[in-house]
């Protein structure tokens, strides 16, 4: 009997805690942090963040793509998933050759970052471009919802 007792009272703490308001604490306390910490950031506001993409050619094609906030405040990246970034190369006609994130696998939880005033983030891939020749396009990708941000850097390869 006393196994039955204690089988309920762990059912119904299950229940009380998932129903309360503690349940969902990391959805809310990325939220309340970042509004104590920022001014709200308006959705049309588009200057808050520059950014670059650079391509550099050593044994491979390094594509870099930085991301700085020119903001007088913290900027917050929502991210819906792992994927922060992402690198696109195209040939000359604007056809996909190689994306950095296929075959990759990448958490499914939403993901922020918060970057201070006049602080950057620096994001490189590598593509090994197996004696490939030619003219190429790296486009670098900003996965974030609320700052998605695409740079485009053109490359040859001899």
């Amino acid at each position: 009997m006393s196994s039955r007792v204690v089988i309920w009272l762990l059912c119904t703490g299950a229940v009380f805690l998932a129903w309360s308001p503690y349940a969902h604490h990391n959805e809310s306390a990325a939220s309340t942090t970042s509004n104590r910490t920022q001014a709200p950031t308006a959705p049309d506001d588009t200057h808050v963040l520059a950014s670059a993409a650079h391509v550099t050619i050593d044994h491979g094609v390094h594509v870099e793509l930085r991301v700085t906030n020119v903001a007088d405040h913290s900027v917050e990246l929502d991210f819906p998933s792992g994927l922060t970034h992402d690198v696109v190369i195209l040939d000359s006609l604007g056809h996909s050759v190689w994306r950095w994130s296929d075959g990759r696998m990448f958490t499914q939880a939403v993901r922020n970052t918060l970057l201070a005033a006049n602080e950057s983030v620096t994001y490189q891939v590598r593509w090994n471009p197996m004696g490939r020749k030619g003219s190429y396009t790296a486009v670098a990708l900003l996965k974030s919802n609320n700052h998605p941000i695409e740079q485009r850097a053109a490359f040859t390869l001899p």
